[in-house]
């Protein structure tokens, strides 16, 4: 479970790293569209209890509630290419009291280049009636902890995808 510690920094960023396997490309060896969801997922999957001693399964237990996929938005700007080593960021981007936006996007594995961005958002459900709830507890200190004070109401993913790209080239 999650303990808010004040005094901790909690980084506000996942990264993994990954190579793009040939059963995921298409006859072009692109990385296949619906593929970077699996390629995204499995890698916060695999960062946040790592980063933040967080198991999402045991707060969904706890709080008989989860987050169902309410919004992809998804925009593709560079291929991955079969065998090519890819970075992969993740972060909580906005929440409210029953709703968050995960970014997730994609560089090549030199970081100089953006491959693809996406903006996921999730409802928080029960998981007995289906109902929309607010977030509780551990959850609400969680997304205090990990999230910017980005606000999503400012900014379309174009906008978005030309800030990372203009960060990308200052870095």
């Amino acid at each position: 479970m999650f303990e808010y510690n004040p005094d901790k920094h909690y980084p506000k960023e996942t990264e993994s790293r990954a190579v793009i396997r040939f059963q995921d490309c298409d006859p072009l060896q692109h990385l296949n569209n619906a593929k970077y969801f699996d390629y995204y997922f499995n890698a916060r999957e695999d960062q946040v209890p790592k980063l933040y001693g967080v198991e999402m399964y045991d707060l969904i237990k706890k709080y008989q509630a989860a987050w169902v996929v309410y919004n992809h938005n998804i925009s593709y700007v560079r291929p991955a290419m079969v065998g090519e080593w890819i970075r992969i960021r993740s972060r909580v981007l906005w929440h409210d009291e029953n709703t968050v936006v995960i970014e997730y996007y994609m560089l090549d594995d030199s970081k100089k280049e953006l491959k693809n961005l996406l903006w996921t958002t999730l409802k928080y459900v029960g998981l007995k009636d289906g109902k929309v709830k607010s977030h509780k507890g551990e959850i609400v200190d969680f997304l205090k902890a990990t999230t910017d004070d980005f606000d999503i109401t400012k900014c379309t993913i174009a906008e978005r995808v030309k800030q990372l790209k203009t960060k990308l080239k200052e870095d």
